[in-house]
């Protein structure tokens, strides 16, 4: 609220102007507002707004450039805590939720179901590996190489469990970090990231993967992760998991081209150099994710019992005589497009569609994966159900929401694939796919219904048939590109 300093005058019929300067960084204006007058004396006006401390309006007054660090925090703190700002909001929608969980942790029955004994039982080195041949007592403790216990840690399984992520040796740290390495570019900094003892392979960059365990164990610092570096050794990530694989993938060796040269390739054809961005197929999980979340069909709900979504006919009614798989029947509604983690799953019958991607049986642990490329791979990418079904959802999002021309149809589920707009000529040829589909189609309407019918979800009628089906087969192109099935 504005008051003026003296009463202004204003003669009948007149006409109050009123200019506003909008001089905020990068030209922004003011968003809704309201202006009002009065002709009640200033006396009479409430002024008991918000009080705004002298501090404040110190460093409100100071220049940008030349404010300290401290009152830039002062204006932050301020702000966040004075205005209905949206992060504000989230903060306390955040809480209340927070509130709300803790409430159903409360009313929820703790059960023991494991206790360390009052005397551990003793463990004796048997001499030829013989059980009925004891010798020594061998007591619990660790390796004398290595560092002790932590002080107040009992000698069991929790002080284990404490002195595993102690921070002080680097063991875990390097582990994780080498997987999560080998996860966005394929191996590992330790190639062998199921072993990283005496007969693992030297590290490709000691010093990387030295310097990335240490920033990941040590005490979690105010700062973000643009902020780390080699020189900036002394910032930690506190066993933030998150901001360590942000820290990867924002690094200039991950945001590299995977393009390559004759001459790069001659001297690093392994790529163990990191002289190009990575490049290798997705996951099994990671595939059927991406083709629900690229058509619109991905729940993401998190939590719950597992799920049954699309399997072949029959599929384990000879592997599962006696147990339950047999007679698999799927879900229906939202349980089909859960999230690839919640599928069910045996050992004894693992979904044939995520074994052909190399997803491990589950019989035995599987730390590092194989990655094959097999024909059936091809096949089941552009025939199982789940991947037909979600090209004939893009398909109808393609003509519902990319435009009026099918160039730009294309280009908009291309973008929403790939993260890039098509060049002319991949254009080119895609709008020519979809024409001599749609010439197909029009002389075998029984065939496109077929393709509309795959799936749970049905064909919005308000679509030509023709035309979907012939969408349906461009977006299935879309999502069998190179590009979309690896990462690149």
């Amino acid at each position: 609220m504005f008051v003026a300093a003296t009463p202004i005058t204003v003669p009948p019929n007149a006409t109050i102007t009123i200019t506003l300067s909008h001089d905020a960084s990068g030209g922004h204006n003011i968003g809704r507002f309201r202006l009002s007058t009065s002709s009640l004396p200033a006396a009479a006006l409430k002024l008991d707004g918000a009080k705004v401390p002298p501090a404040i309006v110190a460093a409100i007054n100071a220049e940008p450039a030349k404010r300290t660090p401290a009152q830039k925090a002062d204006l932050t703190k301020f702000f966040r805590e004075n205005t209905d700002n949206p992060l504000k909001r989230e903060e306390a929608a955040v809480a209340a939720a927070k509130k709300s969980l803790d409430a159903v942790y409360a009313e929820i029955e703790s059960t023991m179901v494991m206790e360390e004994l009052p005397k551990p039982k003793e463990a004796r080195i048997l001499k030829r590996g013989e059980y009925d041949k004891p010798g020594d007592v061998v007591p619990r403790a660790l390796p004398a190489v290595m560092p002790p216990l932590p002080k107040d840690a009992p000698n069991n399984r929790l002080g284990f469990a404490k002195w595993l992520v102690s921070g002080e040796h680097p063991l875990t740290a390097r582990v994780w970090v080498n997987r999560e390495w080998e996860r966005f570019f394929g191996t590992g900094l330790v190639k062998t990231s199921e072993n990283l003892g005496s007969q693992a392979e030297w590290p490709s960059h000691p010093e990387l993967l030295d310097w990335m365990a240490s920033v990941f164990q040590s005490p979690k610092a105010q700062t973000s992760t643009s902020q780390l570096s080699p020189l900036n050794s002394q910032l930690g990530l506190g066993w933030d998991m998150k901001a360590m694989q942000k820290l990867i993938v924002t690094s200039a060796t991950y945001r590299q081209s995977s393009r390559v040269t004759p001459e790069t390739f001659a001297k690093d054809p392994e790529n163990r150099l990191l002289a190009r961005g990575p490049r290798f197929r997705l996951g099994a999980e990671s595939l059927r994710d991406q083709a629900l979340a690229i058509s619109g069909l991905l729940v993401e709900k998190i939590g719950g019992p597992s799920v049954k979504p699309y399997m072949p006919a029959a599929v384990w009614d000879e592997t599962s005589v006696y147990g339950d798989m047999r007679n698999y029947k799927e879900d229906t509604g939202d349980s089909l497009y859960r999230r690839t983690l919640y599928t069910i799953w045996k050992r004894i019958a693992a979904p044939p569609t995520m074994t052909i991607f190399d997803s491990p049986s589950r019989e035995i642990c599987t730390v590092k994966r194989s990655r094959t490329n097999t024909p059936l791979q091809a096949l089941a990418l552009l025939n199982e159900k789940t991947y037909i079904e979600a090209a004939r959802v893009l398909a109808q999002r393609m003509i519902a929401e990319g435009g009026a021309t099918p160039e730009q149809r294309i280009a908009w589920a291309f973008r929403r694939a790939t993260c890039r707009e098509p060049r002319a000529d991949e254009l080119k040829v895609l709008a020519a796919g979809l024409a001599k589909r749609t010439a197909r189609f029009q002389q075998s309407a029984e065939e496109a219904a077929k393709i509309l019918a795959v799936g749970e979800t049905k064909a919005d009628a308000k679509f030509n048939p023709v035309e979907l089906a012939a969408y349906t087969g461009t977006a299935n192109v879309l999502l069998n590109l190179d590009e979309v099935v690896t990462r690149e």
